[in-house]
């Protein structure tokens, strides 16, 4: 039987778990998919976060312990997540342990409230670093404005990164500009780059769902035609400068040093239209030294019916930027669209992130009560 995930593996593709909950954690699911499916690490965000804590009832004896203790619902929060995150992190080691530090990674997010404040964030880094305690962490931070001298600082501690909320290639450029600081800053503060790790999460279906929605309005017939090309396009011109950025004497200078490269990691690989191949968004981005981080359904799709076709990023390059021509020929605004979803997406998880709250309030005050936490 074919093992499409280890052919997906080979062919240069990280494939990680673009979920976690306590219930998959304590069933061993996690390790199945690890030892399984060859999932070699975890991503998380508030939306998933809120979603666990909502679904489960494994968290109650933790709940009703803080609720005793009095502590406030924020600082609840770290602790409910940050033991998911630690356990995730133990249940990945050995994959961790056995790519040399680059893979076997766990992902949690900082307060994405502190999206536009760069002290903020590199203060949140730092205490979910402490409360994880574990050498195979990311912290995730957004690439706003704001969280671009954050992700250098934060780097520069020593701590390892998980560039979020990536959309557009400038911006993605001014994030690998931040990474290359930070680690050239991380080596004059003395730390070993080797144990330094980073991803950039280049989101992709959101693209093709905001483009495409501007496509059916425009409604002329080369418009439609543009649909559900966009994002995959995207991506593959961010590999371009990703290629170029990493050739560089600069990098070199630092992988000399010890340093790992900063992968690029596909993010919202879900399709949102079910007229797109549920695994389009894996396929289509196969290219050595990348991330693909998948709901627990697309990595089940990938492992029935993936095709993995070799390379199919890096002779894509000028077919790609035709796509981007063409949408601006139609009338697409494409600094819009990468500012709409840069918006959209720290507003989106800002608003999990306060369900989040509200959802751990009410089970402190339950469990103060006396009642179900």
């Amino acid at each position: 039987m074919t093992d499409r995930l280890k052919e997906l593996t080979a062919a240069g593709v990280a494939v990680w778990l673009d979920d976690l909950s306590r219930t998959r954690l304590s069933s061993g699911g996690l390790d199945q998919l690890r030892r399984e499916k060859h999932v070699a690490g975890v991503t998380t965000n508030p939306t998933i976060f809120a979603k666990a804590l909502k679904d489960a009832d494994e968290y109650d004896w933790q709940v009703r312990d803080l609720a005793a203790r009095g502590v406030q619902v924020e600082e609840a929060v770290r602790m409910l997540t940050t033991y998911d995150v630690r356990w995730a992190c133990d249940v990945m080691r050995p994959s961790y342990d056995g790519s040399a530090g680059v893979d076997g990674r766990v992902s949690i997010e900082v307060d994405p409230r502190l999206a536009h404040d760069a002290e903020k964030t590199v203060a949140e880094a730092k205490a979910l670093w402490w409360l994880v305690d574990r050498p195979n962490l990311f912290i995730k931070i957004p690439a706003t404005e704001a969280g671009l001298p954050a992700i250098t600082a934060t780097l520069a501690e020593g701590i390892s990164v998980n560039v979020t909320l990536i959309f557009g290639l400038d911006r993605y450029s001014q994030v690998m500009e931040a990474f290359l600081a930070g680690l050239e800053q991380a080596k004059a503060n003395g730390h070993d780059l080797s144990t330094i790790g980073s991803v950039a999460s280049f989101f992709v279906s959101r693209v093709d769902s905001e483009i495409d929605k501007r496509l059916e309005k425009l409604g002329s017939a080369e418009a439609k035609g543009l649909r559900g090309k966009a994002a995959v396009a995207n991506a593959r011109l961010a590999y371009e400068r990703y290629s170029e950025v990493f050739s560089s004497d600069r990098w070199r200078a630092l992988a000399d040093a010890g340093a790992h490269p900063q992968r690029p990691l596909w993010a919202s690989t879900s399709t949102k239209n079910p007229d797109y191949r549920d695994v389009i968004y894996v396929e289509e981005l196969i290219a050595p030294g990348t991330v693909n981080t998948m709901p627990e359904p697309v990595v089940h799709a990938y492992a029935d019916h993936g095709e993995t076709r070799g390379d199919t990023v890096t002779g894509a390059y000028d077919e790609s930027r035709q796509v981007f021509a063409d949408l601006e020929s139609v009338g697409v605004d494409m600094a819009d669209v990468i500012a709409t979803l840069e918006r959209e997406g720290v507003e989106k998880f800002e608003a999990s992130w306060q369900e989040l709250l509200d959802g751990v309030r009410t089970s402190l005050e339950a469990a103060q009560r006396g009642g179900k936490a």
